[in-house]
């Protein structure tokens, strides 16, 4: 999720478990603390890839983050101990700030490595985009009330209240998205189709319209489908170009990119360069993780050692517009083929 929303987060937690003692210092607490194991970001791991598929790791790991919680519980009762609360109060809030903070970027499409150090496939619930201003809201709501009313009386319940409420929220993205996935799964049952793969994550800064990827082998297929459709969704058929992933049969970059990606995936060589682009985040045609892993010299292929993320553009406010009337009206579909096309250029 945003640093933003992260800092707000953890400000309500704090403040909702110690700001009846901290007042409003617990609001600026929590937010430091909250923002805490997104600091990953300021590690080089040596390229782009490793850098992409590291975060959310050992920074976001339940096991390390309790661990952490305990120490800082115990740094700050020997330092600067309060006589109000006792030592489990505060490492309950610290360690709540801390994997609220987790929890919440599994929502998300990137992968979260929860159970750092196992090697297991990072967790994405794919529920959230990484911004959503109907779950950050009432945090910023409670937030400024704190700030500015203080915490006596009730004022601590409307933190608790907002914390609730956006509890709630996520429990409806996951509705919405088991909604998608079900329609999806009708069509095909209906046209007699398979898929390798089935994956669903809502589009930009909202959870009514979701866009569905099934991976085809050497083709791909994306659909939206919204809370609002009365008609089956359209499958769009998408060139995904698997047989190129041969050429990086012995690129650890590749290897790492499957892992984190569960293959969600697509290639193409543009000016004798092999690029990789993850599906899973963004908007067809607009993803921020595609990776030049190959180059062409002469008629051999080779591997590129140092990985560099290309730049890439993340729409335009007529897409979003375009976007956000698709969620009221099925009809006309989003041009999604038009759109994927510009992954044929650099």
């Amino acid at each position: 999720m945003d640093s933003i929303t992260q800092a707000l987060l953890g400000a309500s937690v704090q403040a909702s478990l110690l700001g009846r003692w901290q007042g409003r210092k617990s609001l600026l607490y929590g937010a430091m603390l909250g923002t805490l194991p997104d600091l990953d970001v300021l590690i080089d791991f040596g390229d782009a890839v490793a850098n992409t598929t590291y975060h959310r790791g050992f920074s976001h790991s339940l096991f390390v983050l309790s661990v952490l919680a305990v120490a800082l519980a115990w740094l700050i009762r020997r330092i600067r101990p309060h006589p109000d609360y006792s030592g489990m109060r505060l490492f309950l809030t610290l360690w709540l700030v801390l994997i609220t903070h987790v929890t919440l970027d599994a929502f998300t499409s990137y992968g979260t490595q929860l159970l750092w150090p196992l090697t297991s496939a990072p967790i994405a619930w794919s529920s959230v985009f990484i911004i959503d201003p109907l779950y950050s809201v009432p945090l910023l709501l409670a937030v400024l009330a704190g700030a500015i009313a203080g915490f006596g009386g009730r004022a601590t319940r409307w933190k608790t209240a907002a914390l609730i409420l956006s509890t709630l929220y996520l429990g409806f993205t996951l509705t919405g998205k088991q909604m998608a996935e079900r329609r999806v799964e009708a069509v095909l049952t209906r046209n007699d189709l398979q898929a390798q793969q089935l994956f669903s994550t809502p589009t930009p800064f909202n959870s009514l319209l979701w866009r569905v990827i099934l991976v085809d082998g050497e083709d791909y297929y994306e659909t939206l489908v919204g809370w609002f459709d009365t008609a089956p969704p359209e499958l769009v058929r998408l060139p995904r170009n698997e047989g190129l992933a041969t050429v990086l049969a012995d690129s650890p970059q590749h290897e790492r990119l499957q892992w984190f990606t569960g293959g969600v995936m697509r290639y193409d060589v543009i000016d004798d360069l092999l690029l990789v682009t993850d599906l899973r985040l963004g908007m067809t045609g607009f993803h921020p993780f595609r990776f030049a892993l190959a180059e062409r010299v002469a008629d051999d292929w080779r591997l590129i050692d140092h990985v560099e993320r290309l730049p890439s553009e993340r729409g335009d406010m007529d897409r979003l517009r375009q976007i956000w009337q698709r969620i009221w009206q099925q009809q006309p579909e989003l041009p999604l083929a038009e759109w994927a096309s510009a992954l044929e250029h650099r």
